[in-house]
């Protein structure tokens, strides 16, 4: 594993992006990643692209919370304004310090930049440009002590864990991919023909449509590790409950046993055992109340929760939904939102369904198309 930064780096760079001679490629993540960041940088280099790195020293984002002014806190710097706008690249590292340095910042601040006027207009901007092409990003793991800590793992056994969720053992990892590929295009061919989707499972009891919404097939050009197939929902077709089996975890901050009741769409009831206050928070956000992705993790190499949704998302016998902003690539209408936040279910048990147009395709886990 002494290799881990370089075939990331290669896998990135090369694979995931493609990144071609001129583009303009920001790298940005924490300090404790520098390791991954310098090796991205290089491989960038390499392929006559110029990169720009962004490495955010130890606890300057905590400090702004703390002590930034809401107008300061509403700020949207003009670095992260050029990214979206003009950037062909985006590389972001998931990588922290401290995976509890929220836990005693207001709910309210974190939410603060919504309240910015010209935020919605960048985040449709980032979308739209992202739907079309003209951006491509993917977000990679750098295994530090804080995410190991998280998933009750020593760090050792941890990058071990990432190493292999990654692929990186394999001879040529980006041909693993490019066979996920393949295999994941056959069940999205079959799920673009249907309608209605009917989920059935523990404490859950939901409908929803995805009539003329694509579905899409997550290889690696986006999240690594990857592993999922996702559509947006239409978004007034939702309705039933549904109890989420892991915690939500919230700018690092857990909800427990959210349960969730939908009506033409909206949730109308809400509730967790453990982090109340804050999901009636998130709630509160503009539009996010609705359902942005429904979502299948097909990558059973992935089986421990780790409390990092890079990697738990995509758990084989999964699905996820995002409340808040959708994708246009899905055809997705909930575009005005500042949040897409992911919620995991377990879907192994007997009774854990998915039904399609009346036809079982998916069920204790396992696909049946």
């Amino acid at each position: 594993m002494n290799d881990f930064n370089e075939k990331l780096a290669q896998l990135t760079v090369n694979y995931a992006l493609d990144v071609q001679p001129g583009d303009l490629v920001s790298i940005e993540g924490s300090e404790v990643a520098n390791d991954l960041i310098r090796a991205i940088y290089i491989e960038c280099i390499k392929k006559g692209a110029h990169p720009y790195a962004i490495s955010e020293i130890k606890g300057i984002h905590v400090a702004k919370l703390k002590f930034g002014t809401d107008e300061q806190l509403k700020f949207i710097d003009p670095i992260s304004k050029l990214i979206v706008k003009q950037f062909q690249k985006r590389i972001q590292i998931f990588a922290d310090y401290n995976r509890q340095k929220m836990a005693l910042i207001n709910p309210e601040k974190l939410n603060m930049i919504q309240h910015n006027p010209e935020f919605p207009e960048l985040m449709r901007t980032y979308q739209e440009r992202v739907a079309k092409k003209e951006l491509k990003w993917v977000i990679v793991p750098y295994p530090c002590d804080s995410m190991a800590q998280e998933a009750k793992m020593d760090t050792e056994s941890y990058k071990e864990f990432v190493y292999n969720a990654l692929k990186l053992g394999e001879s040529d990892p980006a041909a693993y991919w490019k066979q996920v590929e393949a295999e994941q295009d056959k069940k999205v061919q079959i799920l673009n023909t249907f309608d209605q989707i009917h989920v059935l499972g523990e404490d859950t009891d939901l409908t929803l449509s995805v009539k003329n919404r694509p579905w899409i097939n997550c290889c690696g050009h986006e999240n690594l590790p990857d592993g999922e197939i996702f559509t947006s929902p239409i978004e007034t077709s939702i309705n039933g409950h549904i109890r989420f089996t892991y915690p939500g975890i919230y700018q690092g901050k857990e909800i427990k046993n959210i349960y969730l009741e939908f009506k033409d769409g909206k949730v109308v009831h809400a509730t967790a055992e453990e982090g109340q206050e804050l999901l009636d928070t998130i709630l509160k956000i503009k539009n996010a109340d609705k359902v942005g992705e429904f979502a299948i993790g097909t990558n059973y190499g992935i089986q421990k929760f780790t409390k990092n949704m890079l990697f738990d998302e995509k758990i084989g016998g999964t699905l996820h939904m995002a409340l808040g902003m959708g994708f246009p690539e899905t055809k997705s209408e909930n575009q005005d939102c500042a949040i897409h936040w992911d919620i995991l279910k377990d879907m192994k048990s007997s009774d854990s369904k998915v039904i399609a147009d009346g036809k079982v395709i998916y069920q204790a886990g396992k696909w049946l198309i």
